[in-house]
């Protein structure tokens, strides 16, 4: 194989394969407590991507559930239980890599009894590839990683590939909501927007996606924006329904 053959080689596997769009898995140590939950109360709590997704997505829930909503990259969980105790007829599944924020969900989860949650705490896009089609009737993906410098923009996650994979699994009219406070980021996110074809934008003005919605309680990573006086951003797409993928 001549060099220039590896070159072409090398481009073509880095285009292919997925790049990972989050950092670090752990943080601080956990105590032992904590330990106790991730082994005893999590593998309950998480979905089993080794078997077929059920067609009703309901049954992976124990209380009745009138519709599912998937939350990508749920940070410390504040919103993922929020939403979750404020909408007991409504099924969460949220994902989450960093092993911080699956603890405190797993933790929050057992001290509420909610019955309506479970967890992936791994790679969301796993997750997109096993839902069956039109089965989700709402999604998040708040305040996702910027990954800030240049060299790494190739890793953040919304890109017009999500945009797709988020249409496949949305049912049509379901809204998707994205929120970022990086401004460069929310270009990145309209110019993906602008290169897919699922989802519309029902936006009136500026007023309402610089306004956050009554039940869209603010994270710690908002919270973290307001103190360090950075604009915060909140995008709502609806799946087209005239536009099925």
């Amino acid at each position: 194989m001549t060099n220039d053959s590896k070159i072409v080689h090398q481009d073509t596997v880095e285009e292919v394969a997925e790049l990972r769009s989050f950092g670090r898995r752990r943080g601080r140590a956990m105590s032992p407590r904590q330990k106790q939950l991730m082994a005893d109360a999590l593998p309950g709590l998480s979905l089993d991507l080794t078997a077929p997704a059920p067609e009703n997505l309901a049954e992976l829930f124990s209380p009745p559930i009138r519709e599912v909503w998937l939350e990508i990259g749920f940070g410390g969980s504040e919103h993922l239980i929020w939403q979750a105790e404020n909408n007991p007829d409504v099924g969460l599944i949220g994902c989450e890599p960093f092993e911080d924020g699956v603890v405190k969900a797993v933790s929050s989860i057992e001290q509420n009894a909610l019955g309506n949650v479970r967890l992936h705490a791994d790679d969301a896009r796993d997750v997109l590839r096993w839902l069956p089609e039109a089965s989700i009737d709402r999604a998040f993906i708040l305040f996702p990683d910027p990954w800030p410098k240049k060299r790494h923009v190739r890793r953040r996650l919304v890109n017009a590939k999500l945009f797709e994979a988020m249409g496949r699994v949305m049912k049509p009219g379901a809204q998707l909501r994205i929120g970022t406070d990086i401004g460069d980021y929310l270009r990145t996110m309209l110019i993906a927007f602008q290169h897919q074809s699922a989802f519309k934008w029902p936006c009136a003005g500026p007023q309402e996606w610089r306004r956050r919605p009554a039940d869209w309680p603010q994270t710690r990573y908002e919270q973290k924006a307001v103190r360090e006086g950075r604009r915060s951003y909140y995008l709502s797409f609806v799946r087209d329904e005239a536009r099925l993928a």
